[in-house]
């Protein structure tokens, strides 16, 4: 090989390392604007929900947090404690809390820092805390024993951390990751993921510390948190129920039938 072919090889060698550690640093410094898609609300927003909803501020620091309660028609059961997914903030989430009150259960859930009503900062410390606060309020009205804990996508990891510390009745994750480090790995297998993330939700971790039972609902065709995520997260641990949804993607379990029957029979135990 001559010095030219030398030369230009080795100038195509020093664009691809630019390049490839450009990218690194602004996979790093954007991931917030990757993991999270909030869309805040004035105080003073009328939510519109179809069911009847109690709603409660708390300030924290100098920020608030926005809780939204919706209360079962019937015997209360229970509380559920519901942390959502990454888009826009509470009113998104509508179609959640029916599917329990129907069934007995109270149905909280709140909003991020950031999203709607609630201000402030995020950090994954920051979601754990407002987890706690959210348990704390639910423990002066009942039992610990008649919680039940729900994530859903990025707020699986939340709702797996609290579980772990608070052992709840039940725990439910609908498209949960193994850890945003193995997700991330997923769509960028060249990268060292975990020197790059700020967020580690390490739900394998936090089901290996949970008593009580857990049940994860993932469909086989989810294009955002692949099925193969849930999946492993079973292997490692016989305490969990995988209720697979065939077809089902990232955003339509709730519209099977299959999820709606095992919701239902979860919920009526």
């Amino acid at each position: 090989m001559n010095d030219k072919w030398k030369r230009r090889l080795w100038s195509a060698a020093k664009v691809l390392i630019i390049v490839y550690i450009g990218g690194g640093i602004i996979l790093y410094f954007i991931q917030d604007l990757l993991l999270f898609h909030p869309t805040p609300l004035p105080m003073d927003h009328q939510f519109s929900f179809n069911q009847p909803f109690q709603e409660l501020n708390i300030p924290v620091d100098d920020r608030n947090l926005n809780i939204v309660k919706f209360k079962t028609p019937g015997h209360r059961k229970g509380i559920i404690l519901f942390f959502h997914g990454n888009m826009l903030n509470v009113e998104h989430y509508s179609k959640y809390p029916s599917l329990c009150t129907r069934n007995g259960y109270d149905f909280w859930m709140i909003d991020y820092p950031g999203f709607g009503k609630s201000t402030g900062k995020r950090s994954e410390a920051i979601l754990y805390n407002d987890a706690l606060l959210l348990y704390k309020e639910a423990v002066k009205e009942i039992e610990k024993d008649s919680i039940i804990i729900y994530g859903k996508s990025i707020g699986t990891g939340v709702a797996s951390y609290l579980a772990s510390i608070t052992q709840p009745k039940k725990l439910i994750l609908e498209t949960p990751y193994y850890s945003i480090s193995a997700l991330a790995r997923h769509y960028l297998p060249i990268y060292p993921v975990s020197l790059l993330t700020k967020y580690s939700f390490p739900i394998h971790d936090f089901l290996k510390k949970i008593k009580s039972g857990v049940t994860i609902f993932h469909g086989t065709n989810d294009k955002v948190v692949p099925y193969q995520q849930a999946t492993r997260l079973k292997k490692e641990n016989n305490n969990i129920e995988l209720v697979t949804i065939q077809d089902g993607r990232h955003n339509n379990l709730a519209g099977f039938e299959v999820f709606q029957k095992k919701l239902d029979s979860i919920l009526k135990n």
